[in-house]
């Protein structure tokens, strides 16, 4: 088995700030937050590697601290689909932990990447002493479930030009922005999030670019409408 202990080890007081920032833990005390670092093991997982399969037992769940991860699943034919894609700050895997199942997906490292890894029982023994750390969690959690329950009915009931300004929209209220988002993944693991493929998405591109709703310049999207860019996404077809 790969050693993922990391040389270059995280200082604590490194590992608390990454933990204050993730949703999962925002608004507890500090001492709250040094007992979650106190369990953290620190692992790096280099571009391309597994962090876990499809299948594996769910003994503890992940916090990207550099890096990027991707959630996919594989169909029997081999062809993936990608449901996340998490960079620093954003938790995952932790839903099977505590159902106490096993992982429903595959992980895998998109870039060299340092990840914290929260062993189940430690963290369940800090929940039974903190109730207000389940609080926390519930409220990740239930967002969670609402951004599946939306990308779930893109995938089955949009068309793909709906679910890329949807997915533009979205990344506009992550990056906190309104009119400029930039593009973290390619755009072939965009295309995979979505359900198509990069020769479709590319067309699609060109389009929304021919019709003045985005200009692309590399990995920076500007949104040059985007009232037309929200009528996109619930209309779900581009005009012809």
């Amino acid at each position: 088995m790969t050693n993922h202990q990391t040389e270059g080890v995280l200082p604590m007081n490194a590992i608390s700030r990454i933990l204050s920032n993730t949703p999962l833990f925002k608004g507890l005390s500090p001492e709250q937050t040094a007992e979650i670092s106190a369990i953290a093991m620190q692992r790096k997982y280099g571009r391309g590697e597994s962090i876990f399969m499809e299948g594996d037992v769910a003994d503890g769940f992940y916090i990207v601290a550099e890096g990027q991860v991707k959630i996919y699943k594989t169909s029997p034919e081999g062809k993936e689909q990608i449901l996340h894609i998490y960079g620093p700050g954003k938790p995952f895997g932790e839903v099977p932990v505590f159902s106490g199942s096993r992982f429903p997906a595959n992980s895998l490292a998109l870039v060299s990447s340092r990840i914290l890894f929260l062993p189940r029982k430690a963290f369940v023994d800090l929940i039974a002493r903190h109730p207000s750390l389940s609080m926390n969690m519930l409220g990740e959690l239930s967002m969670r479930l609402r951004q599946f329950t939306v990308q779930i009915e893109n995938l089955s009931l949009k068309e793909v030009p709906s679910r890329l300004a949807s997915y533009l929209i979205y990344l506009a209220r992550e990056q906190e922005t309104v009119d400029r988002v930039t593009l973290e993944i390619s755009k072939g693991q965009l295309a995979s999030l979505l359900g198509t493929i990069p020769e479709t998405l590319s067309r699609i591109f060109a389009k929304m670019t021919a019709q003045a709703l985005i200009r692309v310049e590399g990995k920076a999207i500007h949104l040059l409408d985007p009232n037309g860019l929200e009528e996109l996404a619930a209309a779900g077809k581009l005009a012809e």
